[in-house]
């Protein structure tokens, strides 16, 4: 994902959740459509200093953490999601509908795929138009 050296990006502040371990429902074979699977999602967003400085050290002067929770507990409990891809992308839309979200980057793992290597996954990175 980029980093805040990127020109849109150089008056942002870089918010994320690292490593973000749920259960859902995803998959295209018939094994992964029985049941939920583990799956670890990071997400970076990236919001205008300008409107998140804590001036009085207030949580509502900046975007709440909790947002990128709650917008990924939404997505997965809307039911089961056949693709990777088709979980990220719907991640980033959700939180870039917030006002301060400028951009967003989101990645998704399974790690139980395959028993010969950590894990397999897809990774998207999306501006506010």
């Amino acid at each position: 994902m980029p980093d805040l050296l990127h020109p849109r990006l150089s008056d942002c502040r870089r918010l994320f959740l690292r490593n973000y371990t749920v259960d859902a429902n995803i998959g295209i074979h018939a094994a992964e459509k029985e049941g939920a699977q583990r799956i670890v999602i990071n997400v970076e967003l990236f919001v205008p200093l300008a409107e998140t400085l804590p001036v009085n050290d207030e949580i509502h002067e900046v975007l709440d953490y909790d947002l990128i929770r709650q917008k990924v507990g939404e997505r997965i409990a809307r039911g089961h999601i056949n693709l990777q891809e088709t979980l990220c992308d719907d991640i980033a839309r959700l939180l870039l509908a917030h006002p301060l979200v400028r951009a967003v980057g989101v990645s998704t793992e399974k790690p139980d795929v395959y028993a010969d290597c950590d894990a397999v996954g897809v990774e998207v990175f999306h501006f506010k138009p």
